[in-house]
């Protein structure tokens, strides 16, 4: 599976008002391959002043955008998808190379990526289907109804599915009728200029969509969000950086979707099936490496299966082959950055120095790249910090608990409110235990939940608004009422 032809292809400037154009500083950065930590390519460092051009790009779109018929943006939608299953390789080679992923996972983000542009493709027709218009009722005038797009948007995207995570916004926005500025993360910006090229063939008018790598994040972004001409940002990272970009768009009144961070609790009990409940954990788990903002992140197993859970989880992780995600053997690549892979090693040996025990794993592969061995944790005293962080890597940890009760309140003892997994044959169980678990989205007898046509988003401190599905295109629209006197 070489890289080089698609890397070659690739474009690594910025793309702004249609045009592939170097910063205005000459400045690149480095594109790192975390299986090597070598650099593979390096792009365009968008400055300041290039996050204002693609901003005036957008904003001089805008209108002729609104105003194309949304059959049209549909049929652009519908080209975008199948270019992107047309090089479902490269966009897979892309991924694997910039962030790791193995190799069938890298294609099933592809297919699910693409997805988002389908789905919303066979929405954007509907769009002016769905207003309302009626009799006021206490009087004799009449009311209609509408949606506009909002204008105008900033969509920022992470790391951990370059393609997924930037179609998830795109899609929606190009939709409803929205100009785009995209600012993926600096550590995986190829799959997304990759993306842009797809778009442009598809027919998408320049200034539609732009796309602005960059190392300085905060500076671009604060710029591009000062200007009241933005009227939205969709924000998917931490929570942390998610309170700061609220502040700054609470300055000009702006529309917001945040996806941010997560604590996923994954509750076994005792009457589950066993198979079901450790394929479907080891996915909630594994996935991604783990570094997915719906991993489980606490492990609940009822103790009368606990032992048998347990071991038999454990000898599942200690069979998984760690390698390079090209490689057809394995299922586990490495982490992003060595940042990353010392933020899950010190969780790791700060529970094991406070009494917590390892049951296998807990160690940094030596060599080049940024691998750990996937691990799991029990006995974890409470003082424990990996009970109260995001791990983020392959890292599983194990509870157990004995009532229905123990398990809802184990569960929602978390300021975050994103996933959930839910591994029970009792469907009365089942449904009581969803309804009460504070979390906008709950997997049962399923480790996997994200799906295009579904609504993404959690509550609490794991965000605001939802992306995918219905929700995800009422994200980028407004309601708009006329009044009309006949």
């Amino acid at each position: 599976m070489s890289t080089g032809a698609t890397l070659d292809l690739t474009e690594t400037r910025l793309f702004i008002g249609g045009k592939w154009i170097p910063s205005g500083t000459g400045a690149t950065l480095p594109v790192i391959n975390p299986a090597t930590g070598e650099a593979i390519a390096h792009v365009s460092d968008g400055s300041v002043q290039d996050g204002a051009a693609a901003l005036d790009a957008a904003c001089a779109a805008q209108d002729a955008w609104a105003a194309t018929p949304a059959r049209d943006r549909a049929d652009i939608l519908a080209r975008t998808y199948q270019g992107i299953i047309d090089r479902r390789d490269e966009f897979a080679r892309l991924i694997v190379d910039e962030m790791g992923k193995p190799w069938a996972e890298a294609q099933s983000e592809v297919d699910y990526g693409a997805g988002f542009f389908r789905w919303f493709a066979e929405s954007a027709g509907r769009i002016h289907t769905e207003g309302q218009f009626g009799v006021e009722p206490g009087s004799n005038y009449h009311m209609a109804v509408s949606k506009r797009p909002v204008g105008p948007s900033l969509l920022i995207t992470p790391w951990n599915f370059p393609l997924a995570m930037g179609a998830r916004k795109i899609a929606p926005a190009l939709a409803a009728g929205c100009t785009t500025i995209l600012k993926p993360a600096a550590q995986t910006p190829l799959t997304s200029l990759l993306l842009a090229q797809v778009l442009q063939e598809a027919g998408v008018p320049a200034g539609v969509m732009n796309v602005v790598a960059t190392s300085n994040s905060r500076d671009l972004i604060g710029g591009i969000m000062s200007d009241e001409r933005t009227r939205k940002i969709s924000f998917t990272g931490s929570t942390e950086v998610g309170r700061v970009l609220l502040a700054q768009a609470a300055q000009n009144v702006m529309n917001t979707s945040m996806e941010l961070g997560g604590n996923a609790p994954l509750i076994v009990f005792d009457d589950a099936d066993l198979d079901t409940a450790i394929e479907g954990a080891y996915l909630a788990k594994l996935r991604n490496g783990g570094q997915s903002c719906v991993a489980a992140n606490r492990i609940y197993v009822q103790a009368g299966i606990a032992p048998e859970f347990t071991k038999r989880f454990t000898e599942r992780l200690a069979a998984v082959n760690v390698g390079n995600g090209h490689e057809p053997s394995t299922g586990l690549g490495p982490l992003i950055d060595d940042k990353q892979r010392a933020t899950v090693h010190n969780l790791v040996t700060d529970a094991v120095a406070k009494g917590a025990t390892c049951l296998t794993g807990g160690q940094v592969i030596d060599g080049p790249g940024y691998y750990y061995q996937p691990t799991v944790l029990t006995n974890i005293p409470t003082n424990a910090n990996i009970r109260e962080e995001e791990i983020f890597g392959p890292v599983a940890a194990i509870y157990t608990f004995d009532t229905e009760e123990e398990a809802i309140v184990e569960a929602n003892a978390t300021p975050y409110g994103l996933a959930s997994y839910i591994f029970t044959q009792d469907l009365g169980r089942a449904l009581r235990v969803a309804d009460a678990i504070d979390a906008g989205m709950t997997g049962i007898n399923r480790g996997l939940i994200s799906n295009p046509a579904a609504p993404f988003g959690g509550t609490k401190q794991s965000g605001l608004g939802r992306e995918g599905g219905i929700e995800g295109l009422e994200a980028y629209q407004e309601t708009k009422y006329t009044g009309i006197q006949l």
